[in-house]
């Protein structure tokens, strides 16, 4: 019996991660409770358990007197003697309890202890193992539509996807794998409860780190994050080692890295630009693929001006204000983007021809091309319709400028 005991405390130990002194804890505490219930009273019960062996005694406390009143508390003086001679009234003797005696209901009830005890232990050891993974990502199995919330089986236990952290589009079926963002872990009576998304910006975050080496290491930090989850995702990264290429890092080869993650959002376009301490120069990156002809950020306002080409002001604002939008809350000012013939009509800026002659550069046949880009972008491209400057030309250098296969500068 004591070997088949310890063989049980022994699997739950390694089934479910619950120390073998608790176990034997709630034991000790099924006895006194079936004891309780046998005799009336608990309070002269002491349990004696081996915790190598699991081998236990129970014992009553009687304290020996002339006249028994109470069986449960006093032994008779006679009796005593028959175990001991040398018990002398008021002594107390250690009478042992044969849990085989006891009946079916105080059997039923140490057994319910038991059970209980286990089911709350369960419940804390996968709180704190999950507890531990808030704010982390997690790979979960799609199990069923909940109205318009999602089941996703972690493991253990399941999450709740709820219709807010779904991105706008993505349909599940079950049994797929997805990637999850763990917002919250809260504990509830039936087990911890865990709130898990899949718009959260740290998403995109975390999952670099488990594709980026040299992020995950803290040799490449990002800096910055702005996403508008199922479009589009903007990051600024930085390299504390000058021999490695930030950008180029989180492409990796032929843009491994940074695909695995565009399939992991499915399609999600990512632009990732360098990050810069002067914010007029983290602007110009934030903008990519758009290029720049000027930019005078107020540092103290948070706020900034930019003039791009004319024929770049559509790419600069995006479909729908979006390009503009990320940059802005990527670099956290509030931008107000002008084309070059806006800005000399407004005569809010000086001329820039020197500037827009140093930044650009022309061919044999004076058209603009550019030999320099400071961003990767991935995804398919969004360009703005009906836009009057949708010539070939227009085209040809826009796509050269949200192009870039190998992720270099």
């Amino acid at each position: 019996m004591n070997n088949e005991l310890l063989e049980a405390l022994t699997i739950l130990e390694q089934e479910k991660n619950i120390s073998k002194d608790t176990l034997l804890e709630a034991i000790e505490n099924s006895l006194i409770t079936a004891c309780k219930n046998h005799f009336g009273k608990s309070d002269n019960i002491k349990v004696n358990i081996d915790p190598k062996t699991c081998e236990f005694h129970v014992f009553a406390e009687k304290t020996v007197v002339e006249q028994v009143e109470d069986d449960c508390l006093e032994i008779s003086l006679a009796n005593a003697q028959m175990i001991d001679s040398a018990y002398q009234p008021g002594d107390v003797v250690n009478i042992e309890v044969k849990s085989k005696e006891f009946g079916r209901i105080a059997t039923q009830n140490a057994k319910n202890v038991i059970l209980q005890k286990i089911r709350e232990e369960e419940r804390k050891v996968l709180f704190s193992q999950y507890y531990s993974m808030e704010k982390d990502i997690v790979t979960g199995i799609v199990q069923r539509y909940v109205g318009k919330n999602v089941s996703i089986n972690l493991g253990k236990v399941d999450a709740m996807l709820t219709e807010n952290e779904q991105v706008k589009g993505e349909v599940f079926q079950p049994t797929e794998r997805i990637k999850l963002y763990i917002l919250e872990v809260k504990s509830t009576p039936k087990g911890p409860k865990i709130l898990v998304s899949r718009t959260h910006p740290e998403l995109v975050k975390r999952l670099f780190e488990s594709e980026v080496a040299e992020v995950k290491e803290g040799i490449v930090e990002i800096k910055s994050i702005a996403r508008e989850a199922g479009s589009r995702t903007k990051i600024a990264v930085w390299s504390n080692d000058p021999d490695v290429d930030p950008v180029g890092s989180c492409v990796g080869m032929n843009g491994a890295r940074v695909n695995a993650i565009v399939n992991e959002l499915r399609g999600e376009k990512i632009d990732i630009i360098n990050w810069n301490e002067n914010p007029a120069m983290l602007i110009e990156n934030a903008l990519s693929p758009a290029k720049v002809i000027s930019v005078i950020a107020d540092g103290e306002e948070k706020t900034a001006k930019v003039v791009v080409p004319d024929y770049q002001l559509s790419l600069a604002i995006g479909k729908e204000g979006q390009n503009a939008r990320l940059a802005a809350r990527l670099t956290g000012f509030k931008i107000d983007i002008k084309s070059e013939t806006q800005a000399r009509e407004s005569g809010e800026f000086m001329d820039y021809e020197n500037d827009y002659e140093d930044y650009d550069e022309y061919d044999e046949d004076g058209e603009y091309f550019d030999d320099e880009y400071d961003e990767a972008s991935y995804g398919e491209e969004e360009y703005p319709e009906n836009d009057p400057k949708d010539s070939d030309e227009y085209i040809e250098d826009d796509a050269e400028a949200g192009e870039n296969t190998d992720g270099d500068e």
